[in-house]
């Protein structure tokens, strides 16, 4: 959530910054609610005065034996005007909050000023594109070969858009989750965390997924929230709470299940991996002082960066224009997989800093020796990586001609020592 007093102090700038971002924010409505803020403050703080003023002559007035009656109706009356603006005030603040949870983050000032996913900019590439003397085939025609990959079966048992993995398939799957975790365990020195899948609308606001993407996301009939990543539920574990400053930075990584209606993208990627209503992810927090939130953006990126380089797939990092970057985003590096069949590079990971967006939401701070004040802290997420879609990547990246899938080197161990996924013919 933006901090009101940048809209007050500098609302041109800020309005123009999130027009950069292709959002409109209404200056003429949020100019009224403003005035109307100040002038209610005035009228409280004016009747507060006057009511404790004719409080202290009430007292005095019954040391001397004169009537006190009229004193008494007049604080009264004082009373209920003041509970009156009371409660526009709140009102006023209320409409304020409206506008702000609505309202996404600003750009840092290095953020390419852009529309769309055209206008993003290529940082850097890692890894040479494979080259194959046979014709290249899809993850989904690979897995259809050896039987391991059955997206048919999966629409008889939920519909569209999901799929059930079976044998080495399942089992490479898992052995790529575990050996993201480790990494980012041993190597990265993230703490593991096992989470709820199901959170409450608190936690979906704190993140910055409410109310905005409401529609985006599976809820139950209680009133809970089944997870579109494990940022929400990792964020939240520092809502509500002042940590010491040596208490930072938090890393956390967690491997769950998301999910996601896919709202807006009917049509688009619906056959196989790419984009389904249920995937894993491992995913990465980090929560640390305001001072190192640059500095950590581009180390969660290289951790990211350092699982690809491990399973030898060729990427490329790209940062995200204004127009392009998430709701809670700030600046937002994505990590782009090479996919042969599809013969361009497709999203893998989006690691992003948030700055002090979720912490206001969350009221989530830490408390310096020197000033002994709690100040908001700076929240980023990442994705280290996304399971499925990596799968995919190795699938298609370590293809042979008769169907067969090489596993990565680092994989290996994670296998029993498997080399090759074989052709099978059924389940």
């Amino acid at each position: 959530m933006l901090d009101p007093q940048l809209l007050r102090d500098n609302l041109a700038a800020v309005a123009q910054k999130l027009a950069d971002r292709g959002y409109q924010l209404d200056v003429a409505a949020w100019q009224k609610l403003e005035q109307q803020r100040k002038a209610l403050q005035v009228e409280t703080e004016s009747l507060q005065s006057q009511r404790t003023k004719i409080s202290k002559t009430i007292g005095q007035a019954k040391a001397k034996g004169e009537e006190v009656q009229p004193l008494l109706d007049q604080v009264s009356e004082i009373g209920e005007q003041l509970e009156s603006s009371k409660t526009a005030l709140q009102q006023v603040f209320a409409d304020m909050e409206q506008v702000t949870l609505y309202t996404p983050n600003l750009a840092q000032d290095d953020v390419p000023v852009g529309q769309d996913e055209a206008d993003n900019v290529e940082i850097r590439t890692w890894g040479e594109i494979p080259k194959f003397d046979f014709a290249v085939k899809d993850h989904v025609d690979l897995g259809a070969m050896s039987g391991f990959l059955d997206a048919e079966a999966a629409a008889q048992i939920a519909g569209s858009r999901f799929t059930v993995l079976s044998q080495d398939l399942a089992r490479l799957q898992r052995a790529l989750t575990q050996f993201m975790l480790d990494t980012h365990i041993n190597s990265h020195g993230y703490h593991e965390y096992y989470v709820p899948y199901l959170v409450n609308d608190q936690a979906m606001l704190g993140s910055g997924q409410l109310p905005k993407f409401a529609d985006d996301a599976f809820i139950t009939e209680d009133g809970r929230f089944l997870i579109p990543t494990a940022e929400v539920p990792l964020t939240n574990l520092v809502a509500n709470s002042i940590l010491e400053v040596e208490d930072l930075p938090i890393k956390m990584t967690a491997h769950t299940p998301c999910f996601r209606r896919e709202a807006g993208s009917y049509g688009k990627d619906t056959k196989g991996m790419i984009r389904q209503h249920q995937f894993d992810k491992v995913e990465m927090v980090q929560v640390v002082h305001p001072d190192q939130s640059d500095q950590a953006l581009e180390e969660m990126t290289g951790h990211a960066e350092n699982i690809l380089k491990a399973l030898k797939l060729p990427y490329r990092v790209i940062v995200l224009c204004t127009g392009d970057m998430g709701f809670s985003a700030s600046k937002t590096y994505d990590i782009e997989v090479w996919v042969p069949a599809q013969n361009t590079y497709r999203e893998i990971s989006s690691c992003s800093n948030c700055m002090d967006f979720q912490a206001r939401r969350m009221q989530a701070r830490f408390r310096t020796p020197e000033t002994k004040k709690p100040q908001l802290l700076h929240t980023l997420n990442g994705s280290g990586l996304a399971v499925g879609r990596t799968l995919l990547a190795v699938m298609e990246n370590y293809q042979n001609a008769d169907g067969g899938i090489r596993v990565p080197e680092v994989l290996q161990p994670y296998m029993g020592g498997k080399k090759v996924i074989n052709q099978v013919s059924s389940l």
